[in-house]
């Protein structure tokens, strides 16, 4: 008997074919969800406003674009914002962005030391202490009436205080009577009635309070401004040690510093730059805010060069460079490469993740170390951040935040 050869050969592609489709689909499925995951991680980790500068372009990341809902030409000068969509290969939509034009921005970037003099608006509770009542028995007046520790003590029976010399002058005028005291926490005024309790020991009556008016330190100049004449530097704000609430700045000054030696860092051990300050004044500070110190500036040095700010789009992983002072009072590029990059965490002062890899500078420090906050981060001929942080059981890593934040911020000042 002879097989039906044909029927055999229609079978067997049936087969195949069903199993191509089989694959096309799962092929077609897996693509389908690479797509959706591609377009989930966009929506969650991509920024819903962008501020781009001229010549910026569209793209955001590798793989991520802004696509302008209309072709209207943008007047940089204005700043004007428009609504645009993120697009993943410039395809799929993923978001709606808002978009602020404005002109590319060009600072003095300098890297030198600076020493650092803060004094407060009104003054900060760093502690409470209980007072000894003779007896055995004790009393907190200060917790009892309600004060906290990181309260910014800012006046005493209506008499505004500045320094914890005032609070101390006013405070040792008591008899046993009760004070109102005018307190800010939380960005809220609030007053309490504190009552000194009398203390056979000393011999007087005590409010059991410990407050600081006061700051010292050293950092680093990020740039100077002179659009409006504003320098700025650290990258992050100055919190009180204690407390390590944010410092209200009443006044103070930046004075110039020399790199006299450097405590090396260490695993689980931060380092430090130990400096001698000098006499002149390089400026004024006006402003401690959640994204660096500043100021006005008295005059540029002469170390200063200009360079084009970067819009936060623009920083990419790979390798750039530091500019610091770890030595004497000259500023000097090192080498570095930019490991991580988080474009929807605008300042948090976390906003890129670097490594050092300059040999010279490990040698010299063992990576970053306190003091070197405020060191501009240059990539591709433009200033793209300024270091903040140190991973302390990794001094060779560090954080940084974008200098397109601290730029914005000098916009507002002067």
């Amino acid at each position: 008997m002879f097989k039906n050869t044909e029927n055999a050969y229609t079978k067997c592609g049936c087969f195949f074919m069903r199993k191509f489709i089989r694959i096309g689909d799962a092929v077609l499925a897996a693509v389908c969800a690479v797509i959706l995951a591609f377009v989930a991680i966009g929506n969650a980790l991509l920024p819903d406003t962008l501020i781009r500068y001229e010549n910026d372009g569209d793209q955001l990341t590798a793989f991520y674009s802004c696509t302008a809902t209309s072709t209207q030409s943008v007047d940089y000068q204005k700043g004007a914002s428009s609504e645009e969509t993120l697009r993943f290969l410039h395809t799929v939509p993923v978001k709606q962005v808002k978009v602020t034009s404005k002109q590319t921005g060009t600072v003095y970037v300098s890297g030198e030391v600076f020493g650092i003099k803060l004094y407060t608006d009104g003054v900060i509770v760093v502690g409470t202490q209980s007072v000894d009542l003779g007896g055995g028995e004790t009393a907190n007046p200060a917790a009892d009436a309600g004060i906290q520790v990181g309260d910014i003590l800012v006046a005493i029976d209506d008499r505004p205080v500045y320094s914890a010399g005032e609070v101390t002058d006013i405070l040792n005028e008591n008899n046993g009577l009760s004070y109102s005291v005018r307190l800010k926490r939380d960005g809220r005024y609030k007053t309490f009635e504190l009552t000194p309790a009398y203390s056979p020991r000393e011999g007087s009556y005590k409010a059991g309070l410990w407050v600081r008016d006061s700051t010292a330190g050293i950092g680093t100049v990020t740039f100077y401004n002179a659009e409006n004449g504003t320098f700025a530097s650290l990258g992050h704000p100055i919190n009180d040690v204690d407390t390590n609430e944010l410092m209200p700045l009443l006044e103070g000054e930046a004075v110039s510093a020399e790199v006299t030696n450097v405590q090396r860092a260490g695993t689980g051990s931060t380092g430090s730059l130990w400096c001698d300050f000098k006499s002149d004044t390089k400026g004024t500070l006006t402003e401690n805010t959640d994204c660096g110190l500043y100021g006005a500036y008295q005059s540029l040095p002469a170390t200063a060069e200009p360079v084009p700010v970067a819009s936060r789009q623009e920083v990419k992983k790979g390798g750039a460079q530091i500019l610091s002072t770890v030595e004497g009072t000259e500023p000097q590029l090192y080498d570095i490469e930019i490991t991580k990059i988080s474009y929807n965490k605008e300042g948090e002062q976390k906003d890129i993740v670097f490594k050092v890899t300059d040999p010279a500078l490990l040698a010299k420090t063992g990576g970053i170390v306190q003091g070197m906050s405020g060191s501009p981060i240059l990539q591709n001929g433009k200033l793209v951040g300024a270091i903040t942080h140190v991973i302390v059981n990794h001094p060779e890593k560090g954080y940084a935040i974008f200098a397109q934040t601290m730029y914005e911020k000098s916009r507002t000042l002067g």
